[in-house]
């Protein structure tokens, strides 16, 4: 097969439980950062596809286009609602009791559904956290969310919201987490593991910093691709959901590039696989704090 072959997508991409819920969601979901940028038909297109192919984890925000990405997935799910894990995110100005009801609502009319399957706090800010999760626990009573979480939170963050919440109150953490950026692997991947919640690793090809071939990890990534009859961003996300707690989101806005996303989730890596990627993309030094978009 030749060098930039990619690998097809299967006819559903495998799924496992997403943290405390007893919900199967895909290995491999949709991001939508930056959607509303491209053209909208291809968003929707590309969205539905990955619907098809049983990426049934859509996350977005109200903060991603100020509103209109939750509108092209509210298009691209429009009588398909039953078959979405749906994620959105509150902004942390905006979650206090009242101000994250009214986000929610607002995020409810966006995205045209009367339910979010999980909702979280897209990282800390002026609001107390009692707050915020009382205002969840309001909109779980009435039917507005089904589960709540949170995102970009370092390990002090986890275990001040578990105090606050409640054990399994809180089913994950999203945060980001890619080749060169894998912080998370010293000590919030194994917080969340040991209190049963799903880590979903959003931006998972960086920010237009992905390993160029030209780079000794870029050719180690195509050379452990060509093995697999894949591409080395479909090695990356293999790589990046091998523990069983994670989840990946990356942004795709065409039907091509959803069709890749999709061909990772069945690429089994080898103990050997792993051992060279985790040496060509070293975790660095634990950081204070964790990156937030």
């Amino acid at each position: 097969m030749p060098r930039n072959a990619v690998r097809s997508a299967p006819t559903s991409v495998q799924r496992r439980r997403f943290g405390p819920l007893q919900r199967e969601v895909g290995i491999i979901g949709q991001g939508t950062w930056y959607i509303e940028e491209g053209d909208p038909a291809s968003a929707i297109a590309a969205l539905r596809r990955g619907l098809d192919l049983g990426m049934n984890h859509i996350d977005t925000a109200e903060l991603y286009g100020a509103g209109a990405a939750e509108e092209l997935v509210g298009a691209a799910i429009a009588g398909r609602r039953d078959e979405v894990f749906l994620v959105s995110k509150v902004l942390p100005q905006n979650a206090s009791r009242l101000g994250t009801k009214i986000a929610c609502e607002r995020s409810l009319t966006h995205l045209k559904t009367d339910w979010l399957d999980c909702y979280l706090l897209h990282w800390r800010g002026p609001h107390p956290l009692e707050d915020t999760f009382a205002a969840f626990d309001a909109l779980r009573e009435e039917g507005k969310i089904l589960s709540h979480g949170v995102s970009n939170f370092d390990v002090p963050d986890l275990e001040e919201a578990w105090e606050i919440a409640g054990a399994s109150n809180i089913i994950c953490n999203q945060v980001l987490y890619h080749l060169q950026e894998r912080a998370i692997e010293h000590a919030v991947l194994p917080w969340c593991e040991q209190h049963d919640l799903a880590v979903t690793a959003y931006s998972p090809f960086g920010h237009g910093d992905f390993p160029s071939k030209h780079t000794s990890g870029g050719r180690l990534l195509a050379a452990i691709a060509q093995a697999h009859d894949a591409t080395p961003r479909q090695i990356a996300l293999a790589f990046l959901t091998r523990a069983p707690s994670v989840f990946a989101t990356p942004k795709a806005s065409s039907v091509e590039h959803i069709e890749e996303n999709a061909g990772a989730s069945d690429i089994q890596l080898s103990q050997a696989d792993i051992a060279r990627i985790d040496a060509a993309f070293p975790r660095g030094q634990r950081r204070r704090g964790l990156p937030m978009i």
